[in-house]
């Protein structure tokens, strides 16, 4: 009965609860000596679990968790600083986690998600709107009888596994995940031994990942990615637009930009999308250590804004993007969406900020371009991640199966409704290695600032394969109602005052005119 319908669970929440055919036990380790915000978590959660118990059965208990079980369960706490009124400085260890169990499995739930760049107040915020999807996104895992497979594709010059472990190791929660190509098989026709490719070898995959390739797929290749997707398939392409060297800027301080063709413009222009060959500039941006120093002895290493690494801004429209924080990235390419009434969804999920400039292919990349014009920046929200879903047309509709691929069916011309999410960037989804140890995806090592892209990924391919519609719980919002804690402070006996005399002088306000009525209606 709230505006913002805070209370009420979704019909995918029912739905997920009801399947349960045993307890589920939930442990509450969000105890102690908590300040007002944390206090308002734990009464959300509270909530949330006694909620949860009208269409399941619940056991609920708190417990104070020691060191020994916060280890066991990798649970790391939160430190609360606080300034007391008479100005000391109070300390407060919590851990904002849930655990819950059903048929001798368990599941960590994490309570507070901890957003660069929001204030304590906004985190607690979003915390409470998510928590929710947190409790059924546990749930889903514990009841699901199989772990359903993830495919990243490989044989393109796609990172290796030391670059792409943070992804692997991050989709492993929810998934199984597998690396190789779209293969070929030895086939007998006749006294001939020749090399095909089976049509259907995706079809066990919920999804498929296509992880900053450099080199073109072939035909047989799109092929398959196509068919698959008209099947229901979904793809998340991460990609780049245009091609230049890493090692050519390192050693001569600039590089040369061209167009980066993987033989996927047709098919993604078919599906309602384009990523352009050229690259966008940002004033948000990352800085990167730069050598000012004239003399090679004695370098002098400082930080300078890199306008081709652009910290991207993620929509609060798509359950995708919503309460996540910057993306970190390098050489993004714009993204258009084409096709016009397809009736293809397309939603914007990461753009670049207020002040953005595009540079066209070919073009160069030059290292001194550290104190750019800021008046040539004039482009704003430029998409370069966008969301599709609906039924896709096939971009083999009107072709002849190739002649490297195996198939006992037509070709599928219009595809039944799925979804695929395009980033115009590969550098959005690998993570660095430093001394062997693969660092997280969107950790920036010269600032030790950790950005979204972990989420955002992860998210991505969570939206794409939600059957059950549970990511759609992030889209859940709650009105943030702050207090002004200087004025409530300084009002503080005011109110104090107000609150106390109110109601007694209302009463005898009350008492006095029933008294005089009554008076005057009997003393007749």
């Amino acid at each position: 009965m709230t505006d913002d319908r805070h209370y009420s669970m979704s019909e995918a929440s029912k739905t997920l609860l009801r399947q349960t055919d045993a307890p589920i036990e939930v442990t509450l380790f969000l105890d102690g000596d908590l300040n007002a915000g944390f206090r308002r978590l734990k009464k959300a959660t509270e909530e949330t679990i006694e909620e949860l118990g009208v269409y399941a059965r619940i056991t609920n208990h708190k417990s104070h968790i020691t060191n020994g079980v916060a280890d066991s369960l990798g649970l790391t706490p939160t430190i609360i600083h606080e300034r007391t009124q008479n100005g000391k400085t109070a300390q407060t260890t919590v851990y904002p986690y849930a655990l819950m169990r059903y048929k001798g499995r368990k599941a960590v739930v994490t309570l507070l998600k901890n957003t660069r760049g929001l204030s304590g107040e906004e985190n607690l915020n979003a915390s409470i709107e998510q928590l929710e999807f947190a409790f059924m996104e546990a749930l889903h895992l514990l009841v699901q009888s199989q772990t359903p497979r993830v495919a990243i594709i490989e044989g393109h010059g796609e990172p290796d596994e030391a670059h792409t472990y943070d992804l692997m190791t991050a989709l492993s929660k929810y998934f199984q995940v597998d690396r190789g190509t779209i293969g070929v098989q030895n086939t007998d026709r006749s006294a001939d031994r020749v090399q095909t490719t089976n049509a259907h070898i995706l079809d066990g995959y919920k999804a498929i990942i296509i992880a900053a390739p450099h080199t073109a797929f072939s035909d047989e290749e799109r092929f398959v990615i196509d068919q698959y997707i008209m099947r229901g398939g979904t793809v998340l392409w991460v990609m780049d637009g245009v091609q230049f060297s890493d090692k050519v800027l390192q050693s001569e301080g600039f590089t040369p930009i061209l167009p980066l063709d993987l033989g996927l413009t047709e098919m993604l222009f078919r599906y309602g999308i384009r990523i352009n060959p050229a690259l966008v500039q940002d004033i948000q941006c990352l800085p990167i250590p730069v050598n000012v120093s004239s003399d090679p002895q004695q370098p002098n290493f400082q930080p300078l804004p890199w306008t081709y690494a652009p910290l991207l801004l993620t929509s609060q429209g798509s359950p995708i993007t919503r309460n996540l924080g910057q993306v970190m990235s390098t050489f993004v390419s714009p993204i258009d969406a084409v096709g016009g009434e397809d009736g293809i969804e397309k939603r914007i999920l990461l753009a670049t900020s207020t002040a953005s400039k595009v540079t066209a292919t070919p073009g160069e990349v030059n290292l001194s371009d550290m104190n750019p014009d800021v008046k040539m920046f004039q482009y704003q929200y430029v998409p370069v991640a966008v969301s599709l879903e609906g039924c896709f047309q096939s971009a083999y509709a009107h072709r002849m199966v190739p002649e490297g691929v195996e198939t006992d069916e037509p070709i599928r011309k219009t595809g039944i409704k799925t979804r695929q999410v395009v980033i115009g960037s590969g550098s959005v989804i690998i993570n660095e290695v430093q001394k062997g140890q693969a660092l997280p995806m969107g950790y920036d090592r010269y600032s030790g600032m950790q950005f979204s892209n972990r989420d955002m990924i992860v998210n991505s391919v969570l939206w794409m394969t939600d059957a059950e519609g549970l990511i759609g719980l992030r889209e859940k919002s709650v009105a943030l109602r702050l207090l002004n804690d200087r004025r409530a402070h300084e009002e503080r006996t005011k109110v104090q005052l107000i609150s106390t005399i109110s109601p007694i002088a209302i009463l005898a306000l009350i008492g006095g005119l029933v008294t005089i009525v009554r008076k005057r209606k009997y003393e007749k």
